[in-house]
């Protein structure tokens, strides 16, 4: 029995040898680039590197600094906020556009597509937009007002206090057709039998999406929350077209901070303590997803 095995194994090894050796460049990429930078970002966080990199450790220093940064602070408090809510209403708003795009509505490509759209349009592009519709002098203040309701005021952008929520409506606006996406895919992978069995049961429709349909959509669920989770993590873009981080400092992220100190302060060592500590959130994110994955997948 082994004689026969052993024999098959280095046939194994030579299977689709041409796909293995074109997909070389992209795993050397992959390797040095991605690996050796994320390795060479840890070790000069430890650093105390100006303008230019070098290995000159400080032990701790740079996280002790940035920890008592009030800027810090305020970044991690506006993603904490930012973060939670657009995972509550893009998971929410996204599954519920997906339900009606799944009741075989006429038009619903051009839905499907008017939805989508916004996602196409670069980051910079939405927040320019958003940033003249929420424009008190010329956006949705000004019109209504020019209705004749005088008292209305709606500046989250020029307000300290709101001006996250600001910023959270034209990240909605733009990435929660991606999300209804998703999730129209994971409900036409549902068989149609159950549907029809919940139907023949007399089981409400809300119930059914309750306790039958979104328990079956738990890997698209997952999926889709790595993908905002991450985004959400990396949000720079955004926050730089509409408000640059203002007023004062009351919308900054962790990402402008570390841009900003790297590129502007020429603080390369608290540049990349900020971006490893943005590293580790995302590996907290990605390390549970890829263990109920592919762990719980292994172990069935």
């Amino acid at each position: 029995m082994a004689a026969h095995t052993q024999p098959g194994r280095p046939n194994q090894l030579f299977r689709n040898l041409n796909s293995k050796i074109a997909s070389i460049p992209m795993m050397l990429t992959a390797v040095v680039i991605f690996l050796g930078g994320t390795i060479w970002t840890v070790v000069y966080s430890f650093t105390n590197s100006k303008l230019l990199p070098r290995l000159s450790f400080v032990g701790l220093e740079q996280y002790e600094r940035l920890w008592d940064t009030p800027r810090w602070i305020v970044s991690i408090q506006n993603l904490a906020t930012y973060g939670c809510l657009s995972l509550i209403f893009s998971l929410t708003i996204g599954f519920l556009l997906a339900a009606l795009m799944d009741q075989k509505i006429r038009f619903e490509n051009t839905f499907r597509t008017i939805f989508l759209y916004p996602f196409a349009l670069s980051f910079i592009v939405t927040g320019l937009v958003w940033q003249w519709i929420l424009n008190p002098e010329f956006g949705v203040q000004s019109v209504v007002r020019s209705l004749g309701w005088t008292s209305f005021t709606f500046d989250p952008l020029y307000n300290s206090d709101i001006v996250i929520y600001g910023i959270l409506i034209a990240a909605l606006w733009q990435g929660t057709g991606l999300v209804m996406c998703l999730m129209l895919a994971g409900l036409r992978g549902i068989d149609e039998d159950i549907w029809k069995a919940a139907r023949v049961d007399g089981i409400p429709m809300w119930k059914t999406y309750l306790f039958i349909i979104i328990p079956m959509m738990r890997p698209v669920f997952v999926t889709t929350l790595v993908i905002i989770a991450s985004g959400i993590v990396r949000i720079y873009d955004l926050v730089v077209a509409q408000t640059s981080g203002g007023p004062g400092i009351a919308s900054d992220v962790p990402a402008k901070y570390v841009y900003d100190y790297m590129f502007f302060a020429q603080n390369l060592g608290q540049g990349f303590a900020a971006s490893t500590m943005m590293l580790l959130a995302v590996a907290i994110i990605i390390v549970p997803w890829a263990y109920l994955e592919f762990g719980g997948r292994k172990r069935g």
